[in-house]
This record gives C-alpha cells, structure tokens and sequence, in this order.
C-alpha cells in the first residue's frame, strides 16, 4: 500500500513539474500585419536540447515530433551530439 501511494505522489509531482514549466505566450501581429495565434512553448532557458522542436523531442500539445538538430550528430542514440 505505502509503494502504490508513494508511487502515485511522484507522479504527481512530475506531471505538476512539467505543466508549470511551460509558458503561455500571447497572440500578436507580426510587422507585415499577419497574426500569430497565442500558444505553450517550453520555458526559456539557455539549452536548445530540451525544445520541443529540437529532434528527439514531441510538443506535448500538438503530438508534433521534433525535427531541429543544432550541430553535431543527431540521432536517437546520441542526443548529447543536438
């Protein structure tokens, strides 16, 4: 009983971890006057391996896989090279 409830608390705090740290950013128009509707993104931070747009990584809003690579090789097996 106490493993199941303290399984079922490190779930919640993971899955409360990860909804806070999106950000909700605000529709706008663009200088050419198209409009950009308001959606998540990933916090800010100074990593490019955790966007979700990076490979390896899906958006968890849209199910969209990411395709992004930023030098090195990557695959699979070697997100550390992104």
């Amino acid at each position: 009983m106490m493993k199941k409830l303290l399984l079922v608390i490190i779930l919640v705090f993971f899955t409360i971890g990860s909804v806070f740290a999106d950000t909700w950013v605000n529709g706008y128009y663009r200088s050419d006057g198209t409009y950009v509707q308001g959606h998540y993104r990933s916090s800010p931070n100074s990593s490019k391996q955790d966007n979700w747009s990076t490979f390896g990584n899906t958006n968890p809003y849209t199910g969209k896989k990411g395709t992004k690579t930023y030098g090195g090789n990557c695959t699979a097996y070697s997100l550390l090279k992104c």
